[in-house]
This record gives structure tokens, sequence and C-alpha cells, in this order.
């Protein structure tokens, strides 16, 4: 913990976040009380939302309500045991997920209820499917339509899924690679989709 300006660097998990009520807290790694987080201040980071037991690093203030997060600084998904978050994906994809492109893209529609939704990758005109978990694994609870993220894209057996989701303006900071565009074939036109997708088994 670092004090600056009256400030305090904590880092904590998040005990829950509700993107409907606009709020949720991290639990305190000091053992004090719960510390406000609001949703602007999540918008601030670049997400509109944060799974359940991710871990995030913020600047906390003592207000009259309690302590409240000022400032997101860092935001690490919930720990898993390794394994695929679904199926679909290939546990040899889960062990290279950082060496894939991240991709700029934008959500179609995402329906935490039925678990599911879809995203379109700048200059690509095909949907990528996004599962929940995959979601959930990448430390979102939820996304909102046209929200901007950025993507790591697989080719599974009914099309293009998302591997891996992370913050659009936050890409560059959490998973060292640049976005960029998706392309199916190289100018010089020997090049197709296996340089630019990982593939799962069929």
């Amino acid at each position: 913990m670092t004090e600056e300006c009256g400030l305090k660097l904590v880092s904590g998990r998040v005990k829950w976040f509700d993107p409907a009520k606009g709020y949720g807290f991290i639990l305190n790694s000091d053992g004090g009380p719960d510390i406000l987080l609001h949703a602007n201040v999540l918008r601030n980071f670049g997400r509109s939302s944060v799974a359940d037991q991710s871990r995030v690093t913020a600047w906390v203030q003592p207000t009259t309500r309690g302590l409240q997060a000022s400032e997101v600084v860092e935001i690490e998904p919930p720990e898993t045991d390794g394994t695929p978050p679904i199926a679909d994906i290939d546990s040899e994809v889960i062990d290279q997920l950082d060496s894939l492109p991240l991709r700029p893209a934008r959500v179609k529609w995402f329906d935490k209820g039925k678990g599911f939704g879809f995203a379109n990758i700048f200059g690509h005109p095909d949907d990528v499917f996004i599962h929940i978990e995959v979601l959930r694994h990448s430390g979102f609870s939820d996304l909102a339509i046209g929200e901007a993220v950025g993507i790591r894209v697989v080719e599974g057996p009914r099309g293009l899924m998302a591997a891996q989701i992370t913050s659009w303006d936050r890409g560059d900071d959490e998973n060292g690679g640049e976005l960029h565009p998706l392309r199916l074939h190289d100018d010089d036109d020997n090049g197709d989709a296996d340089e630019y997708l990982a593939h799962v088994a069929e």
C-alpha cells in the first residue's frame, strides 16, 4: 500500500459488482470496511463491468460514506486452474493466449441471462461469438451494446469465437501487444487465416 496526496493504493478482490445498480464493492486487503467501486470509476478505466473475485488495484480515498475507489489502476481476472473456460477452446490455445493478436471490436449484443453474445471486429464482417465463461475468465461480468473491447479470436467448430476479452484502451498495458484489425489474407495473397487465427479441434 502506497500513500499519495491522502489517497492509498489498495489491491483487493471484487466482492460483487452490479452494472445495473452502477456500483459494487472491493474487499479491503487491510481487513477494514469494504471499498465502494462506482461504475463511473470503472468506465474511466475502459470497462462497464468487472467479474466477482477479480483483483482490482485502485487509488482509494475516505469519504463521508466510507472508503471509495477514485481511480482503477489494474484489473486481474479471477484465478483459475488453467483449464479452458469452455470445451470449444483447446488447452493449447489457453497456454499460448498471450501470443494471439489482440483485435479491436465492438459488442453487437450480449445477454447475460442467455450466457452469450456477439461482437464485430473492425474491418471484418463476421460475428465473433462470446461465451459468458470466457467473459468471466477475462475479468468481466457483462458487456454493453456498442462497448469497445479488445478480443483474442480463435476459429471454432461453428465459426469465430472469443478466447479472451480485454479493455479497449488498456490492451497495450495489460497484454503487451497492440490492437490489430483482423485480416484474412496477406497483401501478397500467400497468407491465409492460419496466421491470424488460432484453431481449435473440430
